[in-house]
């Protein structure tokens, strides 16, 4: 062989090599992602290789009050409110604030119908509206200085969940599938479940529990009331499982041969969701058969087997975080009261309060509430004056100050952190941005949020953003 043939030869050898290299990381890479169906996954699975410190909280419940609950009716008592109630609002108030969403003009002060108590040790201040959480006032760490950016209800749900009022970026659930990876290998990393009335309620967007632009395998996974609790599960009729999975091994076979090919990462999600699915066919029906727990049991949360409703929704979170699940987020749909509040809150306090109790004795009970971090609010507070007057006044979205709680998972029981001011307006002291409680829930899972990036179209992006976060060292126990 000459010289000349060597050089021709040498380039295709080790194009072949490169490509041959290529398809055996891939398929290292599908059985990373296809565990033994008996075991679950790793724990430490997940993004991040070990952890930036150690974690307080191992997993998340967000019960969210989708629309935007009160805090001056629940919290947050304003004297001032009462004593000034129909007067115009004081001018120096709104400035520098956002235009109201709906309210045009200059608005009159409303005042609170509702008593305030202390309770527990801490002093806890909540309305009689809760009086079952009332019960458990020690367990909450109260942050009563929360800001956002957005007065609008889509971008704010966007700004609570992921950091950002723009659609396309990972939730919050998303990231902690994304770094921490799974506990149990039969049921998804991140559920979703939802309650409250639907008509003339919020919608709630998919965009809510998504993605963005980290593999699909870390969306949260909606889990419907009625007798079919996750679409396309059941197999058809006439299918066995063994049929089943005689067809899963044929897909995954044919996706694994597309992925040599292509070498795009989201097939593999493709045959992972299909992987979960087939287990979740034995783990769902299970997890939803609420008649297995005991008439005490469901008598404590004011549940029913069978009948959707928030309280449900409550005990299915403890037992989902009971099995391992890394993150569940409850939507309850009504607190946007832009009219008839005194009706629609007390309608919703009377459907949330009672469960919320329950959920909180019932982790602290199982030994469950030391690791699971459990957060309280909506995308935003409410005005501290009416929209529209009379007894149908309702009160608009507020950004500027309201009310958020955690108990549980590391935060510090019995705290009352920050003050609005007078009127329940502006923040008085120690502002908790959104993007500070997400570094904070950061911090108490373990995770750095300023080392927490994920690169996409040449960026580093986190949970936090690029603006300022910091972690509430106060708001921890």
């Amino acid at each position: 062989m000459n010289k000349h043939e060597k050089l021709s030869v040498t380039p295709l050898r080790r194009r072949i090599f490169l490509n041959d290299a290529a398809l055996a990381f891939g398929s290292i890479a599908l059985g990373s992602m296809l565990p033994n169906v008996s075991a679950a996954r790793d724990p430490g699975s997940g993004s991040l290789s070990e952890l930036h410190r150690p974690a307080r909280a191992k997993r998340v419940i967000f019960l969210f009050m989708a629309g935007g609950p009160s805090h001056l009716d629940l919290f947050d008592p304003k004297p001032m409110l009462n004593t000034m109630d129909g007067e115009k609002i004081p001018a120096e108030l709104l400035k520098d604030h956002q235009q109201f969403a709906l309210i045009r003009g200059m608005p009159a002060i409303k005042g609170s119908p509702y008593r305030f108590a202390r309770h527990g040790e801490s002093g806890t201040v909540v309305s009689e509206l809760l009086p079952n959480l009332a019960s458990v006032a020690d367990e909450l760490t109260v942050i009563r200085s929360m800001q956002t950016t957005t007065n609008v209800h889509d971008p704010g749900v966007n700004m609570m969940n992921c950091g950002s009022v723009l659609f396309g970026r990972p939730t919050l659930g998303a990231w902690l599938s994304y770094g921490l990876g799974s506990e149990n290998a039969n049921l998804p990393n991140y559920i979703v479940l939802t309650s409250g009335p639907l008509k003339m309620a919020q919608p709630l967007l998919q965009s809510f529990w998504g993605n963005g632009f980290l593999d699909s395998r870390h969306q949260g996974v909606p889990l419907l009331t009625g007798s079919t609790p996750v679409l396309h599960l059941s197999n058809p009729e006439g299918i066995t499982a063994g049929r089943r999975r005689e067809q899963l091994d044929l897909i995954r076979w044919m996706n694994e041969k597309q992925h040599q090919q292509v070498n795009d990462p989201e097939i593999l999600s493709r045959v992972a969701s299909y992987e979960m699915a087939f287990r979740m066919q034995s783990s769902v029906p299970e997890l939803t058969d609420l008649s297995q727990e005991s008439g005490q049991t469901l008598a404590d949360y004011g549940a029913e087997a069978g009948k959707p409703s928030f309280a449900n929704n409550c005990l299915l979170a403890r037992r989902l975080v009971e099995r391992g699940v890394r993150f569940v987020q409850l939507y309850d749909r009504g607190w946007d009261s832009h009219t008839h509040i005194e009706h629609q809150h007390k309608r919703q306090c009377v459907a949330a309060d009672r469960p919320i109790s329950a959920l909180l004795k019932d982790l602290r009970q199982r030994g469950l509430l030391d690791d699971t971090l459990v957060i309280w609010g909506g995308e935003f507070g409410r005005t501290p004056v009416a929209q529209v007057s009379g007894k149908t006044y309702g009160r608009d979205h507020h950004p500027h100050g309201f009310t958020m709680w955690m108990a549980g998972g590391g935060a510090k029981p019995g705290l009352t952190y920050g003050e609005t001011d007078e009127f329940g307006y502006h923040v008085a002291t120690d502002v908790v941005h959104v993007r500070d409680l997400h570094a904070t829930i950061l911090h108490l899972m373990g995770i750095d949020h300023r080392q927490f990036k994920y690169r996409f179209k040449g960026l580093d992006l986190g949970l936090t953003g690029v603006e300022p976060a910091r972690v509430v060292n106060e708001l921890l126990a």
